[in-house]
């Protein structure tokens, strides 16, 4: 699912002419189906169709220079899913981009191989994509650290306690890029074809899943705080907004 890897399936999917049928993995046809759905849940907020613009910006694989001239009419992609043939097309050429939900997906996986050993306690993640079962040996709930967005300094705003649930986080102060002599957000606007721009600095997502988690925290990101608590309490979604003046709102009793 790698975007930095000209050989991954993804890749190949992507440099598959439109309409025609491409063999893929059933994990990625799962993350591919899961996007989809979240997509159309959040109308259009999560996009995994914005990977020329991610290039076109200079915020994914390759180039960290923005390009002069970007894409523009951008339209949300359409895909064609055969579970039972491990198959997928797609009918246009937008490079996709999984970068807002795989890393999930690898969490829930190792969450996977934990429970294949037989393990009922434990803590997993990858980058700051959490996932917990059970508890700690001494019986408190395993704790993970919620981070005060900033790019000075790396410092806790609080802790979040987590039992049988996984946390992700979409920010846009960790990853960006230099344009014009501004600071621009890794994420990227699927409505405006440009980095995000909003009065958000995080969001952090408690889900069942991590993948779920990791899109719906971007998805949330993308519509800002007002429209992105309304989302979420529409969604019965948990969740925890940081505003770009420091402010913290929740959504959901288990994030309050």
């Amino acid at each position: 699912m790698s975007a930095w890897r000209p050989d991954s399936d993804i890749e190949r999917f992507n440099r598959a002419p439109p309409g025609v049928w491409c063999d893929l993995p059933k994990n990625l046809l799962t993350v591919l189906e899961a996007a989809m759905e979240i997509g159309a849940l959040s109308d259009g907020a999560f996009d995994i169709g914005v990977g020329d613009l991610v290039k076109a910006w200079g915020l994914g694989a390759g180039s960290r220079t923005p390009e002069a001239d970007k894409p523009i009419g951008y339209k949300a992609p359409t895909l064609q899913i055969d579970r039972r043939g491990l198959r997928a097309r797609k009918f246009s050429r937008q490079r996709l981009d999984l970068s807002g939900i795989a890393k999930g997906f690898g969490v829930d996986e190792l969450a996977r191989v934990m429970r294949a050993f037989g393990l009922s306690s434990w803590l997993v993640g990858i980058d700051g994509e959490m996932r917990a079962c059970g508890q700690k040996a001494d019986g408190r709930p395993w704790a993970v650290g919620h981070e005060r967005p900033g790019r000075a300094a790396r410092e806790l705003m609080g802790v979040i306690e987590l039992k049988n649930c996984a946390v992700a986080t979409s920010g846009n102060y960790r990853h960006v890029v230099e344009a014009e002599g501004r600071l621009l957000s890794h994420t990227i606007d699927p409505a405006r074809g440009a980095p995000l721009v909003n009065d958000l600095a995080s969001v952090s997502v408690l889900a069942d899943s991590a993948m779920v988690a990791d899109a719906w925290a971007t998805a949330l990101m993308v519509r800002g705080v007002e429209a992105g608590v309304t989302l979420a309490r529409r969604m019965g979604l948990e969740a925890i907004f940081v505003t770009g003046a420091g402010d913290l709102v929740t959504a959901g009793a288990r994030a309050a």
